[in-house]
């Protein structure tokens, strides 16, 4: 049994809808970053990062979002949740993930976590007034050429769509307008008509 360790709103939603599309049986452990959960004796034994998502396995834990939606691809091969024997199209979904986790969350964290990079206050500030247009740069490379359309690789759905599903979820939060990109904003209308997403949503809603 899988045991992924997760938070509401958290980039753990994209690991979240991956497991649901693979069958693969899971149970879920809820993370209350307002109690500040994620830094607990218990669960740093768990992730000494002290961040979601976590993903228990009867080998160990993995961490990092596009580790674990690799791994699950891997692990339900018959669901076609990445071009596993297809190297050339697996590195391009990998790119692509690396792209979401490298560069377009850490800009979002900028604006939420800018304490990570800096401490004096003028600092902080400015990198939060920059989130709005870093974050337009990553999603204009994203609407002019990375989203191949209808789903990221194009026409087969694959682990790479709930993590630009949840980036994409973020841009409001992050003062920009997500009707800016109508390709990524069919995306996210039509991730949300998925019963694996609005069964994830509401799982965390409900957690």
């Amino acid at each position: 049994m899988l045991t992924l360790f997760f938070s509401p709103g958290a980039c753990s939603l994209a690991a979240h809808i991956a497991l649901i599309d693979s069958g693969l049986p899971f149970a879920l452990h809820r993370l209350k970053f307002a109690e500040n959960e994620q830094r607990s004796a218990h669960y740093l034994k768990v992730n000494p990062k002290g961040r979601v998502p976590a993903l228990v396995t009867e080998k160990g834990t993995l961490t990092e979002t596009l580790a674990i939606l690799l791994f699950i691809a891997q692990m339900a091969p018959d669901k076609q949740l990445a071009p596993l024997n297809d190297p050339f199209a697996l590195a391009q979904l990998q790119g692509f993930n690396s792209f979401i986790a490298s560069t377009v969350h850490v800009n979002h964290a900028h604006g939420r976590r800018a304490t990570r990079w800096a401490d004096e206050p003028t600092s902080i500030e400015d990198m939060k007034r920059k989130v709005p247009a870093t974050m337009r740069d990553c999603f204009r490379l994203i609407e002019e050429g990375m989203l191949a359309g209808p789903w990221v690789l194009g026409e087969a759905y694959s682990v790479a769509d709930p993590y630009l599903f949840v980036m994409s979820g973020w841009l409001k939060g992050d003062g920009v307008d997500i009707a800016e990109f109508p390709r990524v904003e069919d995306h996210y209308r039509r991730m949300q008509e998925r019963p694996s997403v609005q069964k994830a949503l509401a799982d965390e809603a409900a957690a």
